[in-house]
C-alpha cells in the first residue's frame, strides 16, 4: 500500500507516525483490531484517513473499539467483522463477506501466547499455532482476491522476538509429543516469518508486499494467561518497567504498512536496546526463515491442514 504523500524524514533520522502520508480511499483489515495492537494500529490508520475493518471474536468488544475509535475521530470510517481464527467455518464465513471489496492492507496481528496446557482449536489445532500461524495463513488466502483489487497491497503479519528462539524449530507442529506453551508461542511466531518469506516467493510481481514485523515488548491482552505464573507485584513491575505500550508497539506495523522503502520479504522491529522499544528499522532475519525448503514445507504443511489453497 503506497502512501498518497511519501513520509517526511524526522530530523534526527527517526520515523514516527506522524510522518505517514494521506491514506484516503484505503482500506485496511486488521485482525484483534479491537484491543492493545491492532486497536492502536487502527487509531493511527483512521487518523490519517484509511478506512479501517476491524476483526475479532466478539461482536460487542469490536462495537466499543469501532466506537472509541468514531469518537476520537468522528469522520473515521469503521466497519467490523467477526472472526475466530481458531475455526476454519469461521474464516470462510469472514472472507465470503470480501467478496467483492479491495483491501489495501491486511495486518494479521492477532494473536494468543503462553497458554498453560495443550488445547485445540475447533478444527483440533494445537490453539497457539492453529491460531496464530494457521488462522492466518487460512485467512490471507480467502482475502487475495480482495489484495488483489488494491494497486499494491500489503500483507503484515505480527511475529515477535519468539522467532529467534531455537525452541521454536518448525517441527511437530500441533506439539503432540511435546507441549510446552513457550515453545509452541515461539513455533507460531517463527513460522508467521517463514510464511512471510515465502508468500513473498510466491507473489513475486503480482504487486502485492509480504513482510513481517515483531513489536518489541507490550503489556497487551497476550499476558493474560500469565497470571498464574508471576504475582500480582511482579506483573505490575513488569508492566512499569520491562514492558512498552501498545502505542510504541504498533509503530513496526504502522512502518510495514505504509513506508516506500519496505521491501517484500522483510522483517521489521524496535531499533533500540535489545529490540524491545524504538523507532522501526529493518532486522536480520531469523536463521534459516528465509530457507527454500523449509518455507516449501510449511507451506505444503499448511495447506494440508488446513484444505486451503492460494489462487496464485
Amino acid at each position: 500500500m503506497n502512501t498518497a504523500t511519501p513520509p517526511r524524514h524526522h530530523p534526527t533520522g527517526h520515523w514516527t507516525p506522524d510522518l505517514i502520508g494521506d491514506l484516503t480511499g484505503r482500506t485496511a483489515f486488521i485482525t484483534g483490531g479491537n484491543s492493545g495492537i491492532g486497536l492502536e494500529t487502527a487509531r493511527v490508520l483512521v487518523r490519517h484517513g484509511a478506512e479501517v475493518v476491524l476483526a475479532g471474536r466478539d461482536q460487542d468488544r469490536l462495537d466499543r473499539a469501532a466506537a472509541e475509535l468514531r469518537d476520537g475521530h468522528p469522520a473515521a470510517a469503521v466497519e467490523t467483522a467477526v472472526l475466530d481464527l481458531g475455526s476454519l467455518a469461521s474464516i470462510a464465513s469472514t472472507t465470503r463477506g470480501t467478496a467483492s471489496r479491495r483491501i489495501d492492507l491486511l495486518v494479521n496481528n492477532a494473536g494468543v501466547m503462553n497458554i498453560p496446557e495443550r488445547r485445540t482449536t475447533t478444527d483440533g489445532f494445537e490453539l497457539t499455532f492453529g491460531t496464530n500461524h494457521l488462522g492466518h495463513f487460512a485467512l490471507t488466502a480467502g482475502l487475495l482476491p480482495a489484495l488483489r483489487r488494491a494497486p499494491a497491497a500489503r500483507v503484515v503479519t505480527v511475529s515477535a522476538v519468539a522467532a529467534n528462539w531455537r525452541i521454536g524449530r518448525l517441527d511437530d507442529l500441533m506439539s503432540e509429543r511435546r507441549y510446552g506453551a513457550m515453545r509452541a508461542y515461539a513455533k507460531s511466531k517463527r513460522a508467521n516469518v517463514v510464511f512471510t518469506a515465502e508468500l513473498a516467493r510466491r507473489l513475486d510481481g503480482t504487486g502485492i508486499l509480504p513482510v513481517a514485523v515483531h513489536p518489541g515488548a507490550a503489556m497487551t491482552n497476550l499476558q493474560r494467561h500469565n497470571q498464574g505464573l508471576l504475582t500480582r507485584g511482579v506483573i505490575a513491575l513488569t508492566r512499569r518497567v520491562a514492558m512498552g505500550s501498545p502505542e510504541g508497539a504498533a509503530w513496526p506495523s504502522l512502518y510495514a504498512a505504509t513506508h516506500p522503502d519496505v521491501t517484500a520479504g522483510g522483517f521489521y522491529g524496535p531499533a533500540g536496546r535489545d529490540q524491545t522499544s524504538g523507532t522501526p528499522r529493518r532486522l536480520r532475519l531469523p536463521r534459516g526463515a528465509d530457507d527454500l525448503a523449509e518455507g516449501a514445507r510449511l507451506w505444503r504443511e499448511s495447506e494440508h491442514l488446513t484444505g486451503t489453497r492460494f489462487d496464485l
